[in-house]
Parts: structure tokens; C-alpha cells; sequence
């Protein structure tokens, strides 16, 4: 008996349309798994989620039915093939992106020449394992099963044993309850050892290289072989005598970049996606959503474009910051990952976490520092690669094969890790890489403070006539744009320093030459690609860190605490010399004593407990933000443990309310300018 699927093409308000989703969902429920979830055909699922008839209804009739599956083989009579022409069933996005890397294998194989000229590429050596996967994509977990296949289990167990945190032992001991406890003949692996030979088939991997103790230099390319660091001369093992294997003293992880971005467009799920950039541009004036919508972008694509022509050329942004694996600030250890992400992508695609690519893995105990470019060597050099040759890429959303190419468009940082990045250090008097030479800077009892930022205001502000500042009227003009010519004098001339933390090569002390050097550390690693000295924004600090700081320094000096405020005996010290706040500055009683007058800009004990109370008492909506009610002390008197995020709340949301009731309006205005202009 045919099945009447005309009703799929009518109009969701008619009501043949709803008598004939009535009777599908009949039809569904003996489709259904033991958890009553079966497909959803809509347009948006694609009989790629299970929902329930519920939530398929309602899809159905929202989205419509999808127009990809004229043959309704799960939902309908099971389609009957010959077995020598068996098709895989499709199994979900895991099983496709598996069909779409298959389809590359087997595209490449039939259009590209071994000695074709053009031919950068290696063929790939992937056939027996993908075919293998598929197999597995397609195998039931135990006879009968057939809502999960054995590797899409294999998947979401080890998904859930990374996220829960289980350990190695835990997982053999739960692989060995399911293998009893499953029919016979199920195809559970008896181990997580065996488990993860079957996943790795479906990574990327990563590569170890050796890294000498004193950061001089990582043992890959011409050095691989090499047994001592052909800097500083130290053994690249920990016992070089050993009989057994030997261990290197630190071990960095580089996780490739080229099969990531080929992955990409080998997915059909995520290479329609790559080309967002070419239509997405942002429409308001004045306005930008992506920075697609940047100078940087435009100036990029202006200068190369043979580059911008492909809208499928990947652009990049990289990441980069130390962390402490350990979770236990008392050990002091820095690790350093470094993050790339595409831009290509939407801005809810390119900025969410599964988008991101981990390509280094720096081992501590220290920050690399200046060293970091000894660490950046191979993405650097793949970066090259990929932007002078490209590599032939499969696009599974065309069925087509192009010349991938990719460039860095700039690096995402703090303060402290933009200078390891760009070789212009965060310390001295020329701290400020956009002034550079011209940084208002001055020394204030040990201290470097920095207190000429009235010169970026218009001439005639009435800011700049002011004494309440630093006691001084403001003349000077901005600095002016430093232009490429410059800054590629100013490091070319940079004399050569060797790297590494070796007390007698690079860990020795050096008085820069301010007149030669001025605050440049080194010539950056990223001047090597052709294209960087050309980029209008190389490096851009991360909003959210700063944002972090300048809350902190608020709200500990807000609450008067005693070792975090700004608010120091040191700073009146400076108020009195500079002449300016007399109110502020610090005053001798007759019998000796030192007294600090209580400012305006702080709250008083009794407005200290109110406030924490007042953010105790705040409540957000779920996945907005912290409790911060876990946020305050049990004596109403501090804060602690905020993230990033919870600063951000509280610079944009809370602070402009807390504040009004106990300091003066003049306060809370600058406090609300502060948050607008954050």
C-alpha cells in the first residue's frame, strides 16, 4: 500500500495539511525508540534530532516538511536494495561528516594528477580507517538496535565521561557493567584503551615537540634529531644516561591547522557557513556587527585581492594567555594554550566555543615572555604555507574543489600577553604602544603612572584648562599615527638578542638603548608573513580583561578594602605634591598620628554592609549571570570570586543602581559615564 505524502506540499493552514500530519504521526509511533523519541523530518531537523511526536508535530507544522527525503525509510516501509549496492543509513551529523571526508577521499582520487604541478598536497591515507568508520557508523550497538549506531554511542559516552570528569579506571569499570549487562553479541569495547583507538580514527591527533629547559629552542625541523639545545648547550632529556625511554624536560603539543580548516569545508554542516563573510556585511552606517564590517578587512582585501576574490580564503584570529592547570593558585605555574578562530563564519558562529581551534599547547612552569615567538615556529610556518601555496580542499556544500587558502588577520590579548606577542613591552615609561616615545609618563613613589590622557581631547575642552588633575593645563596635541615605514625601520634595526632563559645567553640581564630600541623587546615572529607589516590592526586587547580590571579597582576601592584599594596613603602622598584635592591629603593630629580623610568616592561602613546586601538580594534570570548572592562575604563586607562575566554585569547593570543611594550625584554620574563608555 503507497503512502500518501501529498498532503507535504500544501498549505500549513488547510486542513488536509493537518489531517495528513495526524495521520504521520500515527505512523511515527511505531518508529518510536524506547525513550519515545523518533526523527523529525522538518526542514529544520532533517531527521537529523530525535524529538518527541509532540515537538514533531509542532516542527512540522511550523518549519514544514523537508523536501531532502522523498523515500520515507524512517518513517515509512523500509527501502530494500541488493547488497552488493547497500547504501549506509544516515546515522546523524556524525555519520555525514564521515560520508562527506569519504566523498573527498574518492573526489580526490579522480581529479588530481600525482605530477600535476599544482599538486601541493599529499593524497590522503585515510581510506581503510574512514571506511572502517563508516562500518561502525553503521553497525547496531547490539542486534535489533537500530536508533544508535556503535560509534555515535562510543561518542556521546565519551563525551559525557570528559565532561563529567571520570576517570580512566571509572570508564573501564562502566565499559564492563554495559558489555555484561548489554545482549550478547553487543559491540561495546571492554576498555576505554580500546574505546579511544576507535575514536582517534575520527580526531585530527596532535604532534609532540621536545622544548629545551631554558626556552632557547624546540627540537623540530632541522634540529628533530638533535640531543642537546643548539643554544645553551643542555641535554634535551631529563637523564640523557637512561637505558630506557628517554623524557624530555618539557613537551609543547601542536595541534595542526591545515586538516581543521579543510575539515570545515569537508562537513557540508559547516562549509555553507564558511562563505557567511561575503553576504554579511553590516548595512547601518557607522555601525559593525563583524569585522568583516572593519578598516582592517577592507584595507586587507583592497591591498590583495587575488586573496579576496575566494570567499572561501580563511581568515583568522589568534588567542593567547597563560592559565594554571593545577586550579591551586599557590603553585605557581603558567601554562600557555594558543586559540585560533574563523572569521569566515557568522559572529554566533565564530565566537562560540566548539568553533574554536587549539594549535599549541606551551608547557610552564614559566610564561614563555619574549620567548613566545620560539613556540609560535611551526604555526608560523604553516601560516606561511598556507598563505603562498595553499592546500587543495574538497567543498562538500558545491561538490566542489578549490586552492584553500589562509591569512592571520590579528591576535586577541591582555596587556601582558600582547606584549610577548608583539615584541613591544608593557613596562617602562614608553609603555603605550600607540604613543610610544610621546607616552605621558612620570615616577611617583615607585611607581610609573600615566596621566596625559587629556591630550586626546579637542583643543578647545575645557578638561585641558583644568589644575584638578595632575595640577598642570594640558597643551599637547595627540601623538600622530605611526605609519608602516616606521614601525619597519624601528624594528629592523632592532639588534639581535639570543632567546631563551639561560643565565648566560638569554636569561641575562640587558639595559635596553632608548634611543635604538625604545620599548621594543624584539622583532615580532609575525613580521616574517608577507602580508602583517601591511595590517592597519595587528593586535587588539581583550574588552572583557580590561573591563575585569577597571571593575575590581572600583568596587575594592568603593569598599575601601585594605590591600586592594587605589585609594593608598601613597596616592594622597602624591595629591599633596602635585597640589591638587586638598581636601584628600593626608593630615598629622596633635599626638603624631597619620589621618586619611574619608573621600566622597568611597562608601562609609554602615553603606558597605547595605550595598553587599544589595547585591546579596540581586536575582538574575537563569544563564545570565552568577548568583552573586555566593558572591558576597558572610559579614556583609567584601566580594569575592567574581569572573569576567560578573563583572561585566556588574560594571553595565548593578553598580549604576547600587551606587545612587550612598554617594553623591557628581559620583554616580562619572560612575555611569564610565559604564557607557566600557
Amino acid at each position: 500500500m503507497s503512502i500518501d505524502k501529498s498532503w507535504t506540499t500544501l498549505d500549513r493552514r488547510s486542513d488536509e495539511f493537518w489531517f495528513g500530519l495526524s495521520a504521520f504521526i500515527e505512523r511515527c509511533k511505531d518508529h518510536m525508540t524506547n525513550d519515545g523519541l523518533c526523527r523529525c523530518p522538518c526542514e529544520r531537523c532533517e531527521n537529523l534530532e530525535w524529538q518527541s511526536l509532540q515537538k514533531i508535530q509542532l516542527h512540522i507544522h511550523s518549519h514544514g516538511f523537508s523536501e531532502h527525503f522523498p523515500i520515507w525509510k524512517f518513517h515509512g516501509k523500509p527501502v530494500v536494495l541488493p547488497i552488493e549496492h547497500s547504501i549506509p543509513q544516515t546515522r546523524g551529523q556524525l555519520h555525514d561528516f564521515l560520508a562527506d571526508v569519504r566523498q573527498e577521499t574518492h573526489d580526490y582520487e579522480h581529479t588530481t594528477r600525482i605530477d600535476d604541478p599544482m599538486n601541493t598536497t599529499q593524497a590522503p591515507s585515510t581510506n581503510d580507517e574512514l571506511d572502517e568508520l563508516l562500518k561502525l557508523a553503521d553497525l547496531e550497538l547490539y542486534p535489533g538496535n537500530n536508533w544508535i549506531s556503535s560509534l555515535e554511542f562510543l561518542a556521546r559516552l565519551n563525551h559525557l565521561k570528559a565532561t563529567s570528569k571520570w576517570t580512566n579506571t571509572s570508564f573501564d569499570g562502566l565499559l564492563s557493567l554495559l558489555k555484561f549487562s548489554m545482549p550478547k553479541q553487543n559491540t561495546i569495547p571492554v576498555s576505554h584503551y580500546d574505546a579511544k583507538k576507535i575514536l582517534d580514527k575520527v580526531g585530527l591527533g596532535y604532534q609532540n615537540i621536545d622544548v629545551c629547559k631554558n626556552d632557547c629552542c624546540i627540537f623540530w625541523g632541522d634540529h628533530l634529531k638533535d640531543e642537546v639545545c643548539w643554544k645553551c648547550s643542555e641535554s634535551r632529556w631529563i637523564d640523557k644516561n637512561t637505558t630506557g625511554t628517554k623524557v624530555a624536560h618539557k613537551v609543547m603539543r601542536y595541534f595542526s591547522l591545515t586538516p581543521r580548516l579543510k575539515r570545515l569545508y569537508n562537513s557540508r554542516h559547516t562549509a555553507k557557513d564558511m562563505t557567511w563573510h561575503a553576504t554579511g556585511q553590516c548595512t547601518e552606517v557607522g555601525k559593525m556587527h563583524h569585522p568583516v564590517d572593519g578598516t582592517t578587512w577592507k584595507g586587507f582585501d583592497k591591498r590583495y585581492p587575488d586573496f579576496a576574490s575566494e570567499p572561501r580564503n580563511v581568515r583568522l584570529g589568534l588567542a593567547a594567555d597563560g592559565f594554571n592547570p593545577f586550579g591551586n593558585m599557590s603553585v605557581s605555574y603558567s601554562m600557555w594554550p594558543v586559540i585560533l578562530t574563523t572569521y569566515n563564519m557568522p559572529p554566533w558562529l565564530c565566537m562560540k566555543e566548539s568553533t574554536f581551534m587549539l594549535t599549541l599547547l606551551i608547557p610552564g612552569p614559566k610564561s614563555p615572555g619574549r620567548d613566545m615567538d620560539i613556540f609560535l615556529r611551526p604555526l608560523v610556518e604553516e601560516l606561511k604555507s598556507l598563505w603562498s601555496c595553499g592546500v587543495k580542499t574538497q567543498d562538500a556544500s558545491t561538490n566542489t574543489t578549490f586552492t584553500m587558502r589562509a591569512m592571520l588577520l590579528w591576535t586577541i590579548n591582555d596587556f601582558p600577553a600582547r606584549s610577548s606577542l608583539s615584541g613591544w613591552s608593557g613596562q617602562g615609561y614608553l609603555t603605550c604602544p600607540t604613543c610610544a616615545k610621546d607616552t605621558p609618563s612620570c615616577r611617583v613613589h615607585g611607581k610609573t603612572a600615566y596621566v596625559g590622557h587629556r591630550m586626546y581631547l579637542k583643543v578647545d575642552h575645557p578638561w585641558r584648562q583644568s589644575l584638578s588633575f595632575d595640577g598642570k593645563i594640558e597643551t599637547r596635541r595627540p601623538p600622530k599615527k605611526k605609519t608602516r615605514k616606521t614601525i619597519l625601520a624601528q624594528v629592523n634595526r632592532l639588534p639581535h638578542h639570543p632567546p631563551g632563559k639561560h643565565p648566560l645567553f638569554g636569561g641575562k640581564k640587558r639595559k635596553r638603548d632608548p634611543k635604538i630600541e625604545l620599548n621594543w623587546s624584539k622583532r615580532s615572529i609575525f613580521f616574517e608573513l608577507e602580508y602583517w607589516p601591511f595590517l592597519e590592526l595587528k593586535h587588539n586587547l581583550d574588552v572583557m580583561h580590561i573591563e575585569k580590571n577597571v571593575c575590581e579597582s572600583l568596587l575594592n576601592t568603593l569598599l575601601m578594602h585594605k590591600e586592594k584599594s587605589k585609594d593608598t596613603n601613597k596616592a594622597r602622598m602624591v595629591l599633596k605634591e602635585w597640589g591638587i584635592r586638598e581636601e584628600l591629603w593626608l593630615r598629622k593630629t596633635k599626638d603624631g598620628r597619620v589621618v586619611k580623610p574619608h573621600p566622597k568616592y568611597s562608601f562609609s561602613v554602615q553603606d558597605i554592609t547595605l550595598f553587599c546586601q544589595f547585591i546579596k538580594g540581586v536575582g538574575l534570570p537563569d544563564g545570565f549571570g552568577s548568583n552573586f548572592s555566593n558572591k558576597v562575604t558572610d559579614n556583609d563586607s567584601k566580594l569575592t570570586g567574581l569572573k569576567s562575566h560578573d563583572h561585566h554585569i556588574m560594571m553595565q547593570r548593578l553598580l549604576p543602581l547600587g551606587v545612587r543611594a550612598y554617594l553623591d550625584s557628581d559620583m554616580v554620574d562619572d560612575i555611569r559615564h564610565g559604564k557607557s563608555s566600557s
